[in-house]
Formats: C-alpha cells, sequence, structure tokens
C-alpha cells in the first residue's frame, strides 16, 4: 500500500540511492541484505513490555502466523505484533489516507487527496463509533495498538525499506487509528459517490436529455430518465466551455486517484454457501473470495489465532484486531459488497455574501458552515484552508478546485456547489457486532451479530455444519423523492433523507429449499423491493454462473475450488443471442456486406468466430483474445464521437463507470437499439447497431493483427491480458523524465512481479477486470480465497494473492503469488494433532518483559 502511496517524490529518492548500488551489485540481493534488518525474525525470544505471559507465533509455509497465547489478551496484543511486522508500510499509508495526512510523506502531490479526505471527515466517523463501542471492545482497540508499538519501538531505526527511504517516521498507533482504518474500508464501499461525480462529467459533454443512455440500472429495468431529469435546465457546462461546477475535475480527478489507490469504489466479491442436501458428503460448505485492485501487497493477510478464549482463522487487514472472514471451529462466514448506495451527492446554488458563501435551501439563503483545516506538507509551508458545509453535507469543492498555484487556497465563487451526504457519522454497535460475529457457533447467533452491522453494507454469507444463511448489513437511507442515483437539486428538500430503512426489512435467507445461497454484487432482491438497498448493481454475470454451478449435482471441496477458478462468461452467450435474435440477424449481415471488401472478409471471420466462442475465456484462447477485442472496438465506436479521445475527460468517467457497475457499454451490445449513440457524428451518413456492429467485428480482427500478428494460430487472450503485481512508484514511471525512469526502473524487478499472462474477465468468477474501454491490464482480482469444507477433519483451506509480507526484502513478499495461481491452498488446522505438520515447530517466543 505504501509503495502506492509514495509516488514520484519518494520514487525519486529511492531511485537515485540505488540505482548505483545495483549498477555495482547486479543483484537483488544486496538489497535484501541492505534492508534486512527491518525483516522480524521468525525465531528466537523476544522480549517485550506488554504481555502477561509468554506467546508462541509459527509461521506456515508461506509466511501466514498461528498466535498462540494463554489469553485473549495477549493474543490480541500479538496480533498487533505481527500485523506491524508484516505490513508496517501498509498500516502507516492507509492511516494517512484516512486522516488527509498523505502530503506530509509525499509532498505537494497528495495535497488534493488530503483536501478530498479532509472534506469527508472520516476521523469524525471513526470518532463515533468508537465512542459507541463497549468497554470490552475499547479495550481489545487499546491492547492491539501496545502490540502495533512494541513492534514500533523496536524497529523505529529499521524500518521497510519504503519508509526509511522516505524519511517519514511513523508516530505511534493509537486504538482509534483502527477505528479510522475501518471507517476507510467503509467509505471504500461508497461505488454510487464516483458514478454521480462521472454522471456529472458526462453530463457536461452530452447533455441531461442523453445521460440517462450512459448510466443504466440494470438489464431488466428501465432507463434511469426520471434520475436524469433531476438536472435538466442546469446550465452545468457554464460558459466558454468552463464547468459551472467549481471544481467538478479537481473532484473527479482527487476521487479517481483514492480509487487507483485501492480506497474507493471497488465493487466486487463472490461468496456462496452449499447446504447439506447437495454437498456430496452431507455437510455444509461455504466459499468466499473477495475482489480488491491488484496490489502489491495485497489488502488481505491471513492469522489464526489459538487462545482460550478465542479461536479464529482466515483473513484479516493490518490495522484492524479482527478476524473478517474465515471459520471458528463451528461456524464459517465470508462477505460480498451490497453495492449499497448509502449516499448521496447535492448540488447546491451557492452565492458569496461579504466573502461568506450562503446556500439555498427551500427559498431560503444560509449560511455556510465553517470547518479550518491546516495541511502540513512535505517541503513547503502548511497551507490552512476553510471547509464549508451545508445541510446535506460537506461542500467537496469548497477545497477542491481549480487554482494558480496548488498550495494556494482556493476562493470559492458563486454557482453550484457539490455537498456530500453519508450514513457514516450515525451512532452504532458495529465493531462489537463484527467482533461478536467471529466468536458466533452457530446460524442463529450469526444472524443476531450480523443485524447489529449497521455500519457497513455487506452481504453476509455463513454456514455451520448443518446450515446455511444470508444476511444483508448496513443503513438504507429512505428518500423522500428520487433514487440517488444521480446527484439530486439540494435546494429542493423534496429529495432529502427521512431517515433509514428498519432493518426487519433488510433481506436475508436460511436453508432455502434450492439448497445454496451465493452473492456476487448483483441484484439480490426484485425490482421494486420493499426498500431501496442501491440502483448501482454489478453486472449479473458472475452471480448467474454461481447459480449455474451451484445449482448443478453435488459438491465437495474440490468443486468449491473449481468454481473460483471458473473463466466461462455467461455474457459470451447473451452477445451470441443478441447477434442471432430475429430482428437482428439480417440487418447485422446486410451491414456487414456493406462493408468494404477488407473490412468485410474481417468482419465474417470475426461473426463466425464469435458464434463458435464456447465462453472460456481461458488464457491461451485465440478466440478469447478476439471477444475482448471486439468488447474493446464497441465501446470505442459506439462512444468515441460524442464523448471524446480516450484522454477526455467525459471518455474516462465512462470507463470508470464501467469498472464499477452494470455498464452502458454491456447494455448497449445487449440492447437499446434505439439510443443515439448508434449514430457516428463524424460521418454524413445516419448509422445504425447494426452498422456499428458490422464496424466493431472488423475492427476486432484488425486490432488482434497489429497486437498478436496474423498468424490466427498464435493469438492468445494472455498475450493481450495481463496480471502485474506493480506498485504505484512503477506504474508512474512513463510519465517522468528519461533520467527519472532510469531511476526507478533499476529497482523495477525489486518492487514488481509480472507481466503473466490472465485468463477471465470482469464477467467470470475468476475475476481479472480491465477497464473496459482504456486498455487489457488487470487491475481487480480475487484477493483472497477461502473454502470451508465441514465434512473434512480440518474444514478451512485459503491463500492470498500475494505474499503475507508488505516488505520487500522478506522472503515471504511475493511467494504467494504462485500458490494464488495454481491453486496451492494452504490448510488452517484446528486439531493439535495437525498444527505441527503445517506450522513446524521453528517459532517466535514472546516473553513479558519484567
Amino acid at each position: 500500500m505504501l509503495a502506492r502511496l509514495l509516488r514520484p517524490l519518494t520514487s525519486l529518492t529511492l531511485g537515485a540511492t540505488l540505482t548505483g548500488l545495483l549498477a555495482l551489485t547486479g543483484c537483488q540481493a544486496f538489497l535484501d541484505n541492505q534492508y534486512g534488518d527491518s525483516v522480524a525474525p521468525v525465531q528466537g525470544t523476544v522480549k517485550i513490555q506488554g504481555l502477561s505471559k509468554s506467546v508462541s507465533i509459527r509461521r506456515n509455509a508461506l509466511g501466514m502466523p498461528l498466535i498462540e497465547s494463554s489469553s485473549f489478551h495477549d493474543a490480541v496484543f500479538s496480533l498487533g505484533y505481527v500485523h506491524a511486522s508484516d505490513r508496517l508500510s501498509q498500516m502507516v499509508g492507509m492511516r494517512l489516507m484516512a486522516e488527509g495526512r498523505l502530503a506530509e510523506m509525499v509532498g505537494p502531490g497528495a495535497l488534493d487527496i488530503d483536501r478530498f479526505m479532509r472534506a469527508v471527515n472520516l476521523k469524525q466517523s471513526a470518532a463515533v463509533l468508537y465512542k459507541n463501542a463497549s468497554p470490552r471492545i475499547k479495550k481489545s482497540f487499546e491492547v492491539y495498538a501496545r502490540g502495533v508499538n512494541a513492534y514500533l519501538f523496536q524497529y523505529r531505526d529499521k524500518l521497510p525499506m519504503d519508509l526509511r527511504e522516505s524519511g517519514y517516521q511513523p508516530a505511534y498507533w493509537k486504538a482509534e487509528d483502527s477505528v479510522l482504518i475501518f471507517s476507510l474500508l467503509n467509505f471504500g464501499l461508497a461505488v454510487n459517490l464516483q458514478e454521480e461525480i462521472a454522471s456529472l462529467v458526462l453530463a457536461q459533454k452530452v447533455g441531461a436529455d442523453k445521460l440517462a443512455w450512459l448510466t443504466p440500472t440494470y438489464p431488466d429495468e428501465p432507463l434511469p430518465f426520471d434520475e436524469a431529469d433531476k438536472l435538466k435546465g442546469l446550465n452545468l457546462a457554464g460558459s466558454n466551455g468552463t464547468s459551472a461546477i467549481q471544481g467538478l475535475g479537481a473532484i473527479s480527478s482527487a476521487a479517481s486517484q483514492i480509487a487507483q489507490l485501492d480506497m474507493l469504489g471497488v465493487a466486487a466479491s463472490n461468496n456462496w454457501a452449499i447446504a447439506p442436501q447437495r454437498a456430496r458428503n452431507g455437510k455444509s460448505l461455504l466459499a468466499n473470495d473477495t475482489h480488491l485492485p491488484l496490489a502489491m501487497p495485497s489488502a488481505w493477510n491471513f492469522v489464526q489465532i489459538r487462545s482460550p478464549q478465542f479461536q479464529a482463522a482466515g483473513v484479516s487487514i493490518a490495522g484492524v484486531p479482527a478476524v473478517v472472514a474465515g471459520f471458528n471451529g463451528k461456524l464459517a462466514w465470508g462477505m460480498t459488497m451490497v453495492m449499497g448506495d448509502n449516499q448521496d451527492l447535492f448540488l447546491e446554488k451557492v452565492q458569496l455574501r461579504n466573502r461568506q458563501p450562503y446556500y439555498l435551501a427551500d427559498g431560503k439563503w444560509l449560511p455556510a458552515r465553517a470547518r479550518h483545516e491546516t495541511f502540513f506538507i512535505k517541503g513547503a509551508s502548511p497551507v490552512r484552508e476553510t471547509l464549508y458545509e451545508t445541510r446535506h453535507g460537506p461542500l467537496l469543492n469548497s477545497v477542491l478546485g481549480e487554482r494558480k498555484h496548488m498550495l494556494q487556497p482556493l476562493q470559492i465563487s458563486s454557482g453550484y456547489g457539490l455537498a456530500l451526504q453519508s450514513t457514516q457519522f450515525e451512532a452504532d454497535k458495529t465493531l462489537d457486532a463484527f467482533f461478536d460475529l467471529s466468536r458466533a457457533q452457530n446460524i442463529d447467533r450469526a444472524f443476531e451479530a450480523a443485524r447489529e452491522i449497521r455500519g457497513m453494507p455487506l452481504n453476509l454469507v455463513f454456514a455451520d455444519a448443518q446450515h446455511i444463511g444470508w444476511q444483508v448489513s448496513g443503513r438504507f437511507p429512505n428518500r423522500r423523492g428520487g433514487r440517488g442515483l444521480l446527484p439530486s437539486p439540494g435546494w429542493d428538500s423534496q429529495y432529502d433523507w427521512d431517515g433509514f430503512a428498519d432493518t426487519m426489512l433488510h433481506p436475508y435467507d436460511q436453508d432455502p429449499p434450492q439448497g445454496w445461497l451465493g452473492t456476487a454484487n448483483q441484484r439480490t432482491v426484485p425490482s421494486g423491493y420493499g426498500m431501496q438497498l442501491s440502483n448501482s448493481w454489478y453486472y449479473p454475470e458472475r452471480a448467474e454462473r454461481i447459480a449455474q454451478l451451484a445449482g448443478s449435482g453435488k459438491h465437495d471441496q474440490k468443486s468449491m475450488i473449481a468454481m473460483q477458478y471458473d473463466q466461462t462468461s455467461p455474457f459470451v452467450a447473451k452477445l451470441q443471442a443478441m447477434f442471432s435474435a430475429p430482428g437482428m440477424q439480417q440487418p447485422l449481415q446486410q451491414a456487414i456486406a456493406a462493408l468494404p471488401v477488407e473490412q468485410r472478409s474481417k468482419a465474417e471471420e470475426a461473426h463466425k468466430r464469435l458464434l463458435a466462442f464456447n465462453g472460456r475465456l481461458d488464457a491461451s484462447s485465440a478466440d478469447a483474445a478476439l471477444y475482448g477485442a471486439f468488447l474493446q472496438e464497441s465501446a470505442r465506436l459506439t462512444f468515441s464521437d460524442e464523448l471524446g479521445s480516450p484522454d477526455s475527460a467525459a471518455w474516462q468517467a465512462l470507463v470508470e463507470t464501467a469498472n464499477l457497475s452494470y455498464s452502458a457499454q454491456a447494455d448497449h451490445l445487449l440492447s437499446r437499439e434505439d439510443s443515439p449513440f448508434w449514430d457516428d457524428r463524424s460521418s454524413p451518413q445516419a448509422e445504425d447497431k447494426p452498422a456499428i456492429l458490422a464496424r466493431s467485428l472488423a475492427a476486432a480482427v484488425t486490432f488482434c493483427e497489429s497486437k498478436l500478428g496474423s498468424n490466427r494460430q498464435a493469438w492468445q487472450w494472455g498475450k493481450l491480458h495481463t496480471y502485474t503485481w506493480a506498485t504505484d512508484t512503477t506504474q508512474l514511471a512513463k510519465y517522468m523524465s528519461a533520467s527519472q525512469q532510469a531511476s526507478i526502473n533499476a529497482i523495477k524487478g525489486y518492487l514488481d512481479r509480472g507481466p503473466y499472462p490472465a485468463g477471465g474477465d470482469h464477467s467470470t468468477l475468476n475475476v481479472s477486470a480491465y477497464h473496459w474501454g482504456q486498455d487489457f491490464d488487470t487491475w481487480l482480482i480475487p484477493a483472497m480465497r477461502i473454502v470451508v469444507d465441514f465434512s473434512q477433519a480440518e474444514p478451512l483451506i485459503g491463500l492470498n494473492s500475494s505474499g503475507q509480507s508488505g516488505n520487500p526484502a522478506s522472503p515471504h513478499y511475493a511467494d504467494g503469488i504462485e500458490a494464488w495461481q495454481k491453486g496451492h491452498y494452504m490448510s488452517f488446522p484446528f486439531q493439535s494433532k495437525n498444527i505441527d505438520k503445517t506450522y513446524g515447530n521453528q517459532r517466535l517466543v514472546l516473553v513479558p518483559s519484567r
């Protein structure tokens, strides 16, 4: 995480320092030796103040720890110590991101991210959560913080490479910091925030009349013309090509940067549970693979805890004292995003009166509330700025906007403001409920805990040996008017919130007759359900594939693994059905026949091959490469004449929305024959859908020839579509000077891994999503996988997508990648007789310092 946060400033310092060293030594072993003292030992004895008794830490072959203690207090303390030893840089980076303080370490380049995060005000959200936590949970967070600080104190002069070279000395950890990380993760689920920002960028380009065509809700639902009507009559484009919304470009850019740092709008994850009647061995099964941006390291890390009061194994997030998804000996649980829309953007009419911003509310002009923030910036003087808030929340563009110099405070102007309202400041017992879920011993107790998780909208699926269940958690606003899909006029209270949906309306299910439950970020309730969860559902294909596979035959551990690695896309069959539909078949053939001879032959070839394609997006498949090229080319030929080049703000907004939920690209391919976007405005004649499809088919072959050569047998999807575990540092190198690139490239092989051929796409269970309309680089993957088979002597197996450690000098920095690619799951045993087999006898013993 931190390597992705440091960005060019630290990158250049680090690169300059190490380039000469590598030139002299020619081997990465030198760097391991140079920074080896930052890697904690895996055996021996370490005296630590804060423990009551000795604690044993053993690690499996991939460095995943087993913490064995005689008390829960010591287990939580040791978890803090282990998290810091494995992921200190990641923890520090997430804390700075959440606080809006990245510029203190990175410099001015991170200032707009800080401005955005200060406006969002996660510190206030975390304070509310922490205040309402029980004394028991507060104590756990305090003990965890002491464990983190014990490590920080011991290694204060032996920090990991990225922290050491940045010159930043991390502050000691506080209990509230863990709640802050939790709040940051919750904020990251706000998919519709990015969509609403993107919709304003798109509306400026195409107008409110056409906006609904670019923001579909789901394949079986009408286009949201009612939502787009809220923006009709508003002069969003302003005059002279400028935006009437001050700072919209800066807001969009900052949100995109935060998303690129894995902390906003990650629409992902699969989970499913199989009931005993569908299990080959007569006991329940559960599988979960949470999807996150491809990162080095993964956001997840595995841990197993054995203590008298608490036993659990699964995935955790460094900085949070919890097993987030896993198994506790009796209960298995996992989660996906509900895609809940629990925030709204409000356009506010703003005017200045004696330099004080006022906003319009139901015919009255009210003064905006002021909040002062000071930004400390590495290499520059502090900047003090004023943020303003309306009745709906902070005005994002009161701190984000175009200015003569990035360090100059923004002078807010009259026009439109953009206020963010969210559920994050509500009081509840979410922190206690998460811990109670991890301790639940059966389905009934799991439901009790899950219903109390109000602070995070999740599809929680759980299982014990004989039962399976699903519960939606979170808090969902009741809107007086509108659906919150697109920004609402803030000056009209008809769009305001009116409390929250009753938790009794939250969807749930237990032991359904079909014998399985599963979620994949799809619409899990019928259209028109009694409460509004969202209008921003992810593509339905992954959920449809779960239904196909889970509902067929009997299942066991092997079939669960096969499902997690499945690369068949149901979207292919839908595309083929569209090609072959009675109203499309003949017009498409005529459109192909009307092409110039060379294009006609290519279109015929592509059409024939795509109709015969089996839908398996294997990395070695030539037809999968052609299919992927067709998707990209159809998007370009449908929308580029309206939205501009791939570098334009409108095009980037289209690409961004396709990453988040069901997209205009997919919607146009499968339907919308009457869309105004089929006509190519750059040509004199009026095109229709068959004409654009015919051109796209021909263009797909041309694209493959240009990228993969003329030999069709040599085409492979994995040559276009790849995995690269890269830090943000190396990704930004191409934008720098030749000398800067040389410095960073000198350590690229030390920091990054890849590229590797990738199969699948956004619609396959084994997700490897790319930016539809931009490139084929994988950005989203199953960041971890767990399977629990209650018929097995040791039910839980799992694997991570990168290494356990975030420290490049550690042998467990990248060793999980091969296991993840090949499906080499690790066992997490609960029976004492199996512990040694997995974890061995080598251990680090933490002993109290008297």
